[in-house]
């Protein structure tokens, strides 16, 4: 099954490089390309992609006003933010829009096109490395709410959250369950409950849900098995 993908760059040069990459993968491929956020937002209405690689900073519509109305809209596309985290602010902001993954423009291209099929296959990707750094820049912005939602933790059984502190500190399933003493397999079965009983998008969005929930400190710190 072929993943169909609409690039959303305000550089051409940007959108010519990953096209013609994607080009040579033969389950992926471009259907459409955006210049600003509107042009993202009219494509995904008229073309129905899979899954967006979205850029944060257009002109007009922005990125992330984009990702908040197309993963609003009945229309199933997945968002994948493909930014540059030393100089964006907004990519917090993305991800609580309703991106399901994040990536930096300094990746591997290899990697970047590894990230759009797991976005299509319906999990959320965030790269382990980038995700102690996120919570860290976004976690004392006074632009954040200054009393984070707390979601109701009834029924959320003490290793589901130890599961959830882990995944929100961006450990990956294997290293979880190096550090809960558990197989890879069990801890899968638990993200997957978490998801369910969180409501939650995929594990992008536990992330957040655990940041918000206040277990993960903005340094890095995390109060699993604490």
């Amino acid at each position: 099954m072929t993943v169909r993908v609409v690039l959303a760059d305000d550089q051409p040069l940007v959108r010519a490089g990953l096209s013609m990459v994607i080009a040579d993968a033969a389950d992926l491929c471009v259907v459409g390309e955006a210049g600003t956020g509107a042009e993202a937002v009219q494509l995904v209405r008229d073309l129905r992609p899979d899954v967006v690689v979205m850029d944060i900073r257009m002109p007009g519509m922005d990125g992330i006003e984009a990702t908040r109305i197309i993963t609003a809209g009945p229309v199933t596309a997945r968002v994948v933010v493909l930014t540059t985290f030393d100089d964006d602010d907004y990519v917090y902001g993305a991800l609580r829009a309703g991106a399901s993954g994040f990536l930096v423009k300094d990746m591997a291209l290899a990697d970047i096109l590894t990230a759009i099929r797991v976005v299509a296959a319906g999990d959320g990707l965030i790269a382990p490395s980038v995700t102690r750094r996120l919570i860290e820049e976004f976690a004392g912005r006074p632009e954040r709410p200054p009393t984070p939602r707390h979601r109701p933790v009834e029924g959320i059984t003490e290793r589901e959250r130890e599961v959830l502190t882990c995944v929100g500190s961006g450990l990956s399933n294997a290293e979880i369950a190096a550090r809960l003493m558990i197989s890879v397999a069990t801890v899968k079965a638990y993200v997957t409950r978490l998801l369910a009983k969180l409501d939650a998008r995929d594990r992008v969005h536990l992330v957040i849900i655990a940041y918000e929930m206040g277990l993960v400190s903005p340094h890095g710190n995390d109060r699993a098995g604490r």
